[in-house]
């Protein structure tokens, strides 16, 4: 009888959960039929959808399609703890995006001895705060912790800082390419294709606008230089 009574539960819930999410869906692309939807589904906010935009934005949409809120969410525990619903939302976001990311498409700094973490950098070769956190590359590594680049050219695509990281992306020995470029030196290789565009929309859509910008494999997103000592307690690192 409990089994028949879930598979009927199921048989209303779905098409009615089906039929919010195209009503919502429906409401949005009337108001702005480029409004790139990736994701809709129940919100913890009662009576509430979560809207994931391509963009990385996230809104809160009544189920009715009434009602739209723009910002971060916060869910108050029992324990009377704060919990950021919109960046929960956002972390696993970024950390499936990481994940897709394969390591061949990327220039890793291996950690010395046991890894204990991998640190994703979407970096710039020509700011100066970039060439600053790759001084504590060492560092890191020397903690178990991995830097894994990925390009984020911030003059965009066309720019000679693109080209440059192109060249590194094509370089027989990437690693020391990106030590060359971070330091100021030349970098030189045959052309290749690259997915240092790719990375750049890639870190656009995750919400980054500046370098260098950090994503740790918790999905949580570090913007700016932060020195290793400040960052290994950040990482769980002690």
């Amino acid at each position: 009888m409990k089994t028949l009574f879930v598979l009927l539960l199921s048989l209303v819930t779905l098409p009615a959960l089906a039929n919010t999410e195209t009503l919502i869906e429906e409401k949005l692309k009337a108001v702005d039929p480029s409004i790139p939807i990736t994701l809709i589904e129940p919100s913890d906010m009662t009576s509430f959808y979560e809207v994931l935009l391509g963009s990385g934005e996230v809104l809160y949409v009544s189920e009715d399609a009434q009602f739209i809120l723009s910002g971060k969410a916060y869910q108050i525990t029992q324990e009377n703890r704060l919990i950021n619903l919109t960046e929960k939302r956002l972390s696993g976001m970024r950390l499936d995006a990481m994940q897709q990311v394969a390591d061949s498409d990327m220039v890793i700094f291996p950690a010395k001895g046991e890894k204990r973490t991998r640190l994703y950098v979407f970096t710039d070769i020509d700011c100066p705060y970039c060439q600053k956190l790759h001084e504590e590359v060492d560092a890191l590594n020397e903690a178990g912790v991995e830097v894994a680049y990925l390009a984020f050219p911030r003059s965009g695509p066309g720019g000679a800082t693109a080209s440059r990281m192109d060249q590194i992306w094509c370089a027989d020995d990437r690693l020391a390419a990106m030590e060359s470029a971070l330091d100021g030196g030349s970098v030189k290789a045959d052309g290749c294709q690259t997915p240092v565009l790719e990375q750049l929309a890639l870190g656009q859509k995750l919400g980054v606008t500046g370098t260098p910008a950090m994503i740790t494999e918790t999905g949580d997103l570090l913007p700016g230089y932060m020195p290793a000592e400040r960052l290994l307690p950040v990482l769980g690192i002690k």
